[in-house]
């Protein structure tokens, strides 16, 4: 059995999964032990909730490992824990893991985001800061903004909590812009925006969807030992 935790990253995963794959909603505590004891070989982990329940804890994740269980992880909660987990055997995706391994983003919060109930689509409402900077890098690429701008526009966006950032937002707070300046980079960002959560999301269910059904042995340097505060299947 494959599953894959997702939510506002990719929306519209049932579209994209391939049919073998079982998808979940965002991960809390207690759901990767769930996963493992329904029989999954593979689990995937993008979205996860934080704000208002026990988020995934590492300790299941290394259960999952020590159990031959083979857990990717990108875009959200799951590029997080897979650049914590990726020396004990977790699989990050895309450059959202990759800037979290690496240093490059510190920030948990980097990653969060408002999205409207999973009962009209889930969809996002604000834009992360994973998402302001591939933007931004593209634009620069592109030289369609200037390097010193660039550098306003996302200090700026940094400086906006997560549940109001917009585009609209961040321009109207750039000391950088003002006037009629602020419609026109509002109406750029907008068209040029670059979902980096949904890229690597899409990135994950792909190499879930070509990852070996079964589980296979492998060689750790570690061993699993079972600790007071065990992870439970609560979600309280």
């Amino acid at each position: 059995m494959k599953i894959v935790f997702v939510g506002p990253s990719l929306p519209d995963a049932a579209s994209h999964a391939a049919t073998d794959i079982v998808l979940r909603p965002p991960a809390v505590q207690g759901d990767i032990i769930k996963a493992v004891e329904d029989g999954a070989n593979v689990i995937g982990l993008v979205d996860g909730g934080f704000e208002h329940t026990a988020p995934v804890w590492h300790k299941e994740i290394l259960l999952a490992l020590s159990l031959d269980v083979a857990v990717f992880g990108a875009a959200s909660m799951g590029a997080l824990r897979a650049a914590e987990c990726h020396a004990f055997g977790m699989t990050g995706i895309g450059r959202i893991f990759q800037d979290y391994a690496s240093g490059k983003t510190v920030d948990d919060a980097d990653v969060a985001l408002l999205y409207g109930p999973a009962e009209l689509g889930g969809h996002a409402l604000t834009v992360p800061m994973v998402n302001v900077r591939s933007t931004l890098d593209e634009m620069e690429r592109l030289q369609l903004i200037n390097q010193s701008l660039r550098m306003a526009i996302e200090m700026t966006a940094k400086q906006i909590f997560f549940k109001k950032r917009s585009w609209a937002h961040i321009i109207s707070e750039c000391p950088a812009i003002f006037g009629p300046q602020r419609l026109y980079w509002t109406d750029m960002l907008k068209r040029q925006t670059v979902d980096q959560k949904r890229i690597d999301a899409l990135a994950l269910l792909e190499a879930v969807r070509d990852a070996d059904d079964r589980r296979k042995p492998t060689y750790r340097s570690w061993q699993f030992r079972k600790t007071w505060g065990q992870p439970s299947r609560s979600k309280a």
